[in-house]
């Protein structure tokens, strides 16, 4: 199409535009605005659609009976097995520096991670959820937020020194709800991070790998018989200080497993977390080991799959 022709088409399409009636522009200048709300209408409609489907198939809507924001945590019926969905997870803080760890503390029960952070710096909802508390505890978590989350969780962030979100609210993962603080019962500036299912304490480490800021599975399954343990092999594997804060006593854990535990922090055992793609070879070449030697430890097959996540010893 030569230039000539193109200039003929636009004085045609401009004259034409000239000669419409004045109601009909009118009407085609206020049909644009019309069109961008309906488009909005549109979107919010189809936003809520999907939230109201996630709710309806989130776990969690098994788990509760209730939105109740009287008590921080309160104890409900127990599932034997549930499984959490840990995909799609946020850190709450960049932070990898674990300054107490979950279990038995100065004569009662820490019921989660405290990681060091400062004054002022951002605390981030670990999955998406709503919001179901955001209340001051003097004696208590201080400054703190408790978040109700699809996959059955709750989490809750104490200490704070500001709560950047208001009760009832949606939040996404990632999503700001506080600034770190000092507030309440704390002794310096730290993050208080607890995750409950059904209000009972969960060890965060079992899901939670603060030192490499990554999760430590796709899933956990949750299981009551084997729960406390799982939490004591945790603060062993990913704790700041080997067994501290783990009293075997306080887990119904079998004899055999209290002296596989205090014969592994003697031999300083070293553990690897499996990395997607990774091999028995390159796992080995990386710890300055062999295949067998690896198989020798975790009493495993050369030919074994690997898991992502899968916890291997290597020393």
């Amino acid at each position: 199409m030569t230039f000539k022709r193109l200039k003929k088409i636009a004085i045609i399409a401009l004259s034409t535009l000239a000669a419409m009636p004045v109601a009909a522009q009118d009407l085609l200048a206020n049909q644009a605005p019309i069109d961008r709300k309906m488009k909005a209408v549109d979107a919010e409609m189809l936003r809520q659609l999907v939230e109201m489907e996630e709710e309806y198939d989130s776990p969690a809507a098994d788990l509760y009976e209730d939105w109740d924001n009287t008590y921080a945590h309160k104890l409900t019926s127990l599932p034997d097995t549930f499984r959490i969905d840990l995909r799609d997870f946020c850190m709450p803080t960049p932070s990898r520096v674990i300054t107490s760890n979950f279990g038995s503390r100065w004569g009662r029960q820490h019921k989660g991670l405290d990681i060091k952070v400062y004054i002022g710096d951002t605390i981030r909802a670990a999955f998406s959820g709503k919001v179901r508390i955001v209340r001051y505890e003097a004696k208590g978590y201080g400054k703190y937020v408790v978040i109700r989350h699809p996959n059955g969780l709750e989490t809750i962030y104490g200490h704070m020194s500001k709560q950047l979100v208001r009760e009832d609210q949606e939040v996404r993962a990632g999503d700001p709800i506080g600034l770190g603080g000092n507030t309440g019962r704390s002794t310096g500036s730290h993050l208080h991070f607890e995750t409950r299912l059904c209000g009972v304490a969960l060890n965060p480490a079992i899901m939670f790998d603060f030192r490499n800021q990554d999760v430590v599975a796709d899933s956990y399954l949750f299981r009551r018989s084997h729960y406390e343990r799982d939490g004591a092999i945790a603060t062993q594997l990913r704790g700041a200080n080997g067994l501290y804060g783990y009293n075997p006593a306080d887990v119904n854990s079998t004899n055999m497993y209290k002296s596989q535990a205090q014969s592994s922090s003697r031999a300083n055992v070293r553990y690897h977390k499996v990395k997607k793609g990774e091999t028995l070879y390159s796992i080995a070449r990386k710890h300055g080991t062999t295949v067998a030697a690896l198989c020798k430890l975790n009493r495993i097959r050369k030919n074994v799959r690997l898991r992502t996540g899968q916890i291997l010893k290597y020393s």
